[in-house]
């Protein structure tokens, strides 16, 4: 039975509303704005029954966490640890921002390239050590899995930290490599969901990052004024054949009434959002949701990629699992346990899918990439294709495949901050609050 554990970052400090770096510094303190976005997040998670509260010792986190747990339904206890301190960054620990680019400019430039290669001096008992702030900040995360998870099978856990902890435990937990550390976005008082299976060790789900919308704010914020291009990548409305788990892969199901509810919720949500281009898969399912999408946004065109068509499940389409074992024996087990391994019968494997989807991708971030302004777009595909999107934006490898959900109408963003060479930044992954209300994705679990 599945751990879930629900990660919020600490609310706004005085450190933050000044672009200080904080680290381990237990100077700074929450905001106003800190505290009433903290009560926020309680309110939101006020009806779920978690079985512990796990916080960083520092005032900010602590503080953040004692106001969620005042609004919970259930007296909750709150365990404070070590574990979830923040990165130890010693050398910059209350400086400006701006004053770390200047003294320590090298040093910050390894930070935003290559984070996991940032070397600093710490003192240990007089001794100076040093030490690489992003390796430590991981076995840190790694071992607060490995003695927290079995201590709460089949439960709810709260853990409420910072930015870079927390992106630790999540890019750890679904097996991110260091290099990757900018690659997620933590805003404050943001929500993030993962799903542990029964036995640690193998695959953890991110159900959703940085969920944002019970703050008031629909999308996270921009990084930078000078990101060229923001994409909205977006699983098509449930289908009769989502409902009843039945395998779609390059079969021309239509969205159902439902699903065409789901792609007017994820219409509504996105109504306010200025779009200037959309691109979709060609199929009937995405291109019905791109179309109710695109409602609001009078003379935006829908361009439609071949490249972003479903798996081609082969012979395995239209088959329940049942039938699928009958007639596959093994291999279903197979493509749960390893994907990348299975070469669908008279169908795709999931190297052909990456290599096709990226592609496309690609092809998207080159062609609305050159205006002088924010290009933001939407693009309207399927599970898998956007699960091999995602996991190839977050440095992961087709063996991760399930490591990423996608709701039908989920709605994830993609910022490229630095430009299209630069590393593209997710600033939120499977956004489903638009569709029921709850931080928790409600959708069809469904076959692709």
């Amino acid at each position: 039975m599945a751990t879930r554990v629900i990660i919020v970052r600490h609310g706004q400090s005085n450190f933050n509303a000044q672009k200080r770096i904080q680290g381990r510094s237990n100077l700074s303190q929450l905001t106003e704005k800190g505290r009433a976005d903290a009560q926020s997040v309680g309110q939101t998670l006020s009806q779920i029954p978690f079985d512990a509260i796990y916080s960083s010792p520092l005032q900010r986190a602590k503080s953040t966490a004692e106001l969620i747990q005042a609004q919970l339904s259930q007296p909750i206890p709150l365990t404070p640890t070590d574990s979830l301190l923040e990165v130890d960054l010693p050398t910059w620990e209350n400086l400006q921002k701006d004053e770390v680019i200047a003294n320590f400019a090298e040093d910050y430039r390894t930070w935003k390239t290559h984070p996991q290669d940032l070397k600093m001096i710490r003192t240990e008992n007089g001794t100076q050590r040093e030490f690489f702030p992003i390796l430590a900040l991981y076995e840190q995360a790694r071992q607060f899995w490995r003695q927290i998870i079995p201590q709460h099978s089949g439960k709810t856990i709260l853990i409420v930290a910072h930015n870079g902890i927390n992106r630790a435990l999540i890019m750890t937990a679904i097996g991110m490599p260091p290099a990757q550390y900018h690659s997620i976005q933590q805003s404050n008082c943001c929500i993030n969901v993962l799903n542990f299976a029964e036995n640690l060790g193998d695959p953890v789900q991110l159900e959703s990052l940085n969920q944002t919308s019970h703050l008031g704010v629909p999308l996270p914020s921009l990084r930078s004024e000078k990101t060229p291009i923001r994409l909205l990548l977006i699983r098509h409305g449930e289908t009769d054949w989502n409902r009843e788990s039945r395998f779609q892969g390059i079969r021309n199901i239509p969205l159902n009434d439902f699903g065409r509810a789901q792609a007017q919720k994820a219409a509504d949500f996105l109504a306010p959002i200025p779009l200037q281009f959309a691109v979709s898969s060609p199929m009937a399912r995405p291109k019905e949701t791109a179309e109710i999408i695109l409602k609001p946004h009078l003379g935006i065109a829908l361009e439609l990629k071949p490249n972003l068509a479903e798996i081609g499940h082969g012979l395995w389409e239209g088959l329940l699992e049942s039938e699928i074992e009958a007639s596959f024996p093994g291999l279903l087990q197979q493509w749960k346990d390893s994907p990348e391994t299975v070469q669908m019968p008279e169908g795709e494997n999931l190297q052909q899918v990456w290599e096709r989807a990226i592609a496309a991708w690609q092809e998207i971030v080159r062609d609305h990439s050159q205006a002088e302004v924010l290009q933001t777009g939407i693009v309207v595909a399927h599970d898998a294709i956007n699960k091999v999107i995602l996991c190839s934006l977050l440095g992961l490898e087709p063996a991760n495949f399930w490591n990423i959900k996608q709701g039908n109408g989920g709605v994830s963003v993609i910022d490229y901050p630095d430009g299209v060479e630069g590393l593209p930044v997710l600033q939120a992954i499977n956004i489903t609050t638009h569709l029921s209300g709850s931080v928790i994705d409600t959708t069809a679990a469904g076959a692709l």
